[in-house]
């Protein structure tokens, strides 16, 4: 097999505005300009619940492929697929891409999340080595799911770092701009975000949320029924997905960035809140707390809204330490690699996995 062809398979909508299909496109458009052959595949919609004829149809695409394929497997779909894929994974080299182990999404049923587990577990067993998007989550994988450390990589998400920020300054009755970005499902905690709100007494700090609606209906209403029952409509703002010109509108006009996150494979919005320029108030397990360096922003306990409310109050009263921290987040962004760095150390482990 040549050293410089991929396939990539990944479920739904490559488009999908969430940070996990940010990082497959990135990376795939990376790889392709150190020259690496790429053809990326859907997989189908429903992942990480596929119907059957959705996996059906993904057997008869693994099985059409060519021997000694190299195949990445976005690991949403992945984590499903080890009925599918067991009969392939001698003829193909399979990769799976790990963004977060499947059962650790917020708010699954413990025997959802167990069935998860196995069925992940049984998968990584067949891949000849596994990607992850950050050293917690590969320590995750190694640990919780018996792959041997030389079989895991971690690769971070590169970054495109923005031009230097311009220093907002506030003019007096100017609002004071908190910003999260986050899509409006369980694991991203917004109702702890806006709780924290609520505690202050103050129409003039204000919360941009910017992340689809789309991706669990139910619990989207459930954040505007809390942001009507708090007395929030008028302080918060819903901006739905974002392309990249409005997001980084928004990040341009921040004074702050918050996100309350429960769980993080990496977490690429902090990354680029720093990279603007933005100190970071943050929540979470997983990769937070190593995404987000102490110089550069508050770190608290998931869930406690107090708390997060405390660090909204402290930095908006303090100029000088918001602007230590933000002077830290931008240094701490200048010193990640970008993508083009990112592919390579890819075609680089693809090409080993050739050999």
């Amino acid at each position: 097999m040549p050293a410089g062809r991929l396939t990539f398979l990944y479920p739904g909508r490559l488009e999908t505005p969430t940070g996990g299909y940010v990082y497959d496109r990135e990376l795939l458009a990376a790889l392709a300009a150190t020259g690496t052959q790429v053809t990326a595949l859907t997989l189908g919609e429903g992942y990480p619940a596929p119907s059957p004829a959705t996996l059906e149809a993904g057997a008869a695409l693994l099985a059409g492929l060519a021997d000694g394929e190299a195949v990445m497997i976005d690991g949403l779909a992945f984590g499903v697929m080890d009925a599918i894929a067991a009969p392939q994974a001698q003829r193909l080299r399979l990769i799976a891409l790990v963004h977060h182990p499947l059962a650790h999404e917020s708010g699954l049923p413990p025997a959802r999340a167990a069935e998860l587990a196995a069925s992940e577990r049984r998968a990584l067993a067949l891949a000849r080595h596994v990607v992850t998007t950050s050293p917690a989550t590969a320590e995750a994988i190694i640990t919780g799911f018996g792959v041997p450390s030389a079989k895991v990589s971690a690769l971070e998400p590169g970054l495109v770092l923005p031009a230097p920020p311009v220093a907002r300054v506030r003019r007096p009755g100017e609002p004071f701009r908190l910003l999260s970005v986050g899509s409006l499902v369980p694991r991203k905690d917004h109702p702890t975000l806006l709780a924290a709100l609520a505690q202050i007494d103050d129409p003039a700090v204000t919360l941009d949320i910017a992340g689809s609606g789309e991706f669990d209906l139910a619990h989207a209403a459930s954040v505007r029924a809390t942001i009507e029952r708090l007395g929030l409509s008028r302080r918060v703002r819903l901006h739905g997905a974002l392309g990249r010109a409005a997001l980084d509108a928004l990040y341009a006009q921040a004074d702050l960035f918050v996100l309350t996150t429960l769980y993080e494979g990496y977490g690429m919005a902090f990354v680029e809140a720093m990279a603007h320029g933005l100190p970071v108030i943050a929540t979470g397990a997983g990769a937070v707390r190593d995404t987000v360096p102490p110089a550069a922003g508050i770190l608290c306990e998931a869930g406690d809204a107090a708390s997060v409310g405390a660090a909204i109050r402290r930095l908006a009263e303090d100029a000088a330490l918001r602007q230590s921290l933000a002077q830290a987040a931008r240094a701490h962004a200048q010193g990640l690699p970008g993508w083009p760095e990112q592919a390579r150390r890819l075609a680089a482990l693809i090409a080993e996995i050739g050999r």
